[in-house]
């Protein structure tokens, strides 16, 4: 199964390729689209496949009905923007964005084959051990991503896909990042709108307030919940009643719903179900050093892998659709089968110039089509090297950002925790000046009276005693949070130059990167013209040939049926009226309006 949703049957494919009208589309001059993966809140997603050259990718286009929404469009592109900053081994890679003649928005991102969450959460619960694991993949992933001032806004089960890398099963990939906030704009969306799902939409977002990594947190929570029960937290048919539960009503304890459920996990589930975000995890950093703690103490992986007569062989990836067009690599075949035709038809009397004319664009067109085929190979590989390159450098500042965020946050989290001691001492001091200030007046009492007593000069001195070293441990306690604070605010300046230093590089490698897509491009246009006209010329020559007896036995080599016998209309050589009925599909004329 492809990025998105069920694994299509070879019928469910032929379906889609016979109904859909966009099936066979070329995007952007070089993307034929092949077959549709899935369709989304925003858009539909297809298989496609570079023209010239064999690359298979997925490609989301922006829904017809939705192209005149210039927010949405915004959106979009804001999608590509902020996975690609991120770049983030389990977050989708997208590779090119762009906007057609048309003006139609498109993403070009990597073809994957696996199972969404959600198909697996139809199962029922997970394995303790098995939640974890994706969650915590999912944590990492939001990390670099909040690190890098990117939310996701809309995380469900239906925009995580389990797939398998380097022989690693549930290798998580986070999809659509059509919602990711790099920072709001108000042009984008009226203020107050509620965008998301509301399964999964945390109470600040289902108020119309603005999303923050908090929010992701907070649907990482309800993902958790349903890993372990199997159900969400909260369910209604009412989106309005839905957004109430989730502003005010409290979630089940999951072991109330299943017995056997790990309490840490719960434990975990329920904070970051908390309604209000200061009493979730401080952050994905935070909430993935829990993760880790529980994955040591649980057993290893392999404890919940089904074994034996119960286990199902996974399920096969979806037969590729058929090609919609002939690969150049045949092109120059196929001319040297109409030769062989044509030296054979008209052996011993004079070829039709008509006949010759079409013979040679063949022969022409193959050249031109192999050479130029050539020249994008060249380009793209130019491209692939730079794109490479790109990504290791992001890859190599989201590090440094991760290891400096990691840092930050525990220098916080110790500032916060030297923070409520030192209110708790302050509180304490407070009781304590209160005492003393009573026995330094009893004290004051006694010598105003020349009446002297020992034991209230004793209790007045102690008590002086000890405010004085409840201060000086509140000094102390106050100093290390400043302390902590100061190490935070270093490193979350560290953090904003990579930070700067990232976009300026993702602005210069967009700039390359256009350039070069754009040669690509203009390239790859070109190609589909030789296509149209080697398809024309190839059509002649089938129409001249296909009723030469000589010519019988090479139909099978060109992928044509071998000719039916003439007609009695037809005795005297006369061509079918409907010659196009004989010619294999990689060699008929485009439909101009599919």
């Amino acid at each position: 199964m492809s990025i998105r949703a069920d694994r299509p049957s070879s019928s469910t494919l032929k379906k889609k390729l016979t109904k859909d009208p966009l099936i066979g589309k070329v995007v952007a001059g070089r993307y034929r689209l092949e077959s549709r993966l899935g369709e989304g809140g925003m858009g539909l997603v297809y298989r496609a496949r570079h023209v010239l050259i064999d690359r298979v990718v997925a490609i989301k286009l922006i829904r017809p009905d939705l192209r005149a929404e210039t927010h949405l469009r915004a959106w979009m592109l804001r999608e590509a923007k902020a996975a690609n900053r991120v770049d983030h081994a389990h977050i989708i890679d997208i590779h090119d964005i762009g906007e057609t003649e048309e003006g139609e928005l498109y993403l070009v991102m990597e073809y994957l084959v696996g199972t969404p969450l959600s198909a697996e959460l139809a199962n029922g619960p997970m394995p303790i051990a098995r939640s974890i694991d994706v969650i915590e993949q999912m944590c990492a992933a939001l990390g670099r991503a909040h690190d890098l001032g990117v939310v996701h806004r809309d995380l469900k089960s239906d925009n995580i896909l389990l797939t398998e890398r380097g022989g690693r099963k549930d290798f998580v990939k986070i999809l659509d990042f059509g919602l990711a906030a790099l920072k709001r704009d108000a042009r984008l969306a009226p203020k107050g709108a509620i965008f998301g799902t509301p399964e999964y939409m945390s109470p600040e977002q289902s108020r119309g307030e603005d999303a923050s990594p908090s929010s992701d947190l907070y649907a990482l929570g309800v993902l958790l919940f349903e890993m372990l029960t199997g159900q969400l937290p909260f369910r209604s048919a009412d989106r309005d009643t839905l957004l109430k539960m989730q502003q005010t009503s409290i979630p089940a304890r999951p072991r109330d719903l299943r017995a056997d459920v790990n309490l840490v996990g719960e434990a975990i589930s329920l904070r970051l179900l908390a309604k209000s975000a200061k009493d979730r995890y401080r952050d994905a950093h935070h909430l993935q050093e829990d993760l880790k703690k529980l994955q040591r103490s649980l057993p290893s992986s392999a404890a919940w892998e089904v074994k034996g007569a119960d286990a199902l062989p996974p399920a096969p990836a979806p037969p590729a659709p058929p090609p919609q067009t002939m690969p150049v690599t045949e092109w120059a075949s196929h001319a040297g089968l109409f030769t062989r035709m044509v030296s054979r038809a008209y052996y011993g009397r004079e070829t039709p110039p008509e006949v010759l004319l079409a013979l040679r664009e063949t022969w022409d067109l193959s050249a031109k089509a192999s050479r130029l085929e050539g020249e994008v190979s060249s380009l793209t590989r130019k491209l692939d090297a730079l794109e490479r390159r790109g990504r290791a450098l992001r890859a190599e500042i989201g590090r440094k950002v991760e290891d400096l965020a990691q840092e930050a946050s525990r220098a916080a989290r110790e500032a916060a925790a030297f923070g409520v001691d030192e209110q708790r001492i302050e509180q304490e001091q407070s009781t304590l000046e209160q005492a003393e200030r009573v026995a330094r007046g009893e004290a004051d009492a006694a010598l105003s009276s020349a009446r002297f007593d020992p034991i209230v000069f004793e209790r007045a001195g102690a008590a002086l005693a000890t405010v004085q070293a409840k201060r000086e441990q509140h000094e102390r306690y106050g100093g290390r949070r400043q302390e902590k604070e100061k190490v935070a605010r270093g490193l979350q300046r560290q953090i904003e130059q990579l930070r700067g230093q990232l976009s300026r590089y993702a602005e210069a490698l967009e700039e390359d990167l256009v350039r070069g897509r754009s040669q690509v491009g203009e390239r790859s246009r070109e190609g589909l013209k030789f296509e149209k006209d080697f398809t024309a010329a190839s059509n002649r020559l089938v129409a001249h040939l296909r009723d030469k007896p000589e010519c019988r036995d090479l139909w099978s080599e060109l992928g044509v049926d071998p000719p039916r016998p003439p007609l009695p209309e037809q005795a005297d050589g006369g061509l079918d009226p409907n010659p196009a009925d004989d010619v294999p599909s990689s060699l008929r004329e485009p439909d101009p309006f599919a």
